[in-house]
């Protein structure tokens, strides 16, 4: 997780903060990172995603990351408690306690991101 130092990431590693930030997403758009390091296509939208990411535009939102290969389990749960199907990568937009937004692969983009998370 070293490699994500310009971005403030809170690791997900539990259903428990799952239940943490369904309540969380009621103060504060949550945005989670569902990354496979055995991807290289996830490893190159992470690399853009962070590359762009500016903590003035999106300080407003709070990052989880998801390594779905070390926890596959907590990735199934996200996808049951988010009705989302499972894909790698994976962003998921948390408003509300309900996923607002998702998308995968190459249709990540941090301009979206930051559109639909200041909606």
């Amino acid at each position: 997780m070293n490699e994500q130092i310009n971005m403030k990431w809170q690791e997900l590693k539990s259903e428990h903060q799952v239940q943490r930030i369904l309540e969380e997403s009621k103060s504060t758009p949550v945005l989670i990172f569902k990354h496979s390091n055995r991807c290289s296509t996830s490893r190159l939208v992470l690399d853009r995603l962070t590359r762009k990411w500016k903590e003035d535009e999106m300080g407003h939102l709070r990052p989880y990351f998801l390594d779905l290969i070390s926890f596959r389990d907590i990735s199934n749960f996200v996808a049951r408690e988010f009705d989302v199907p499972h894909e790698s990568p994976q962003v998921l937009i948390i408003e509300n306690g309900r996923s607002i937004y998702d998308c995968s692969h190459f249709d990540i983009s941090y301009d979206q991101i930051l559109e639909v998370s200041r909606n």
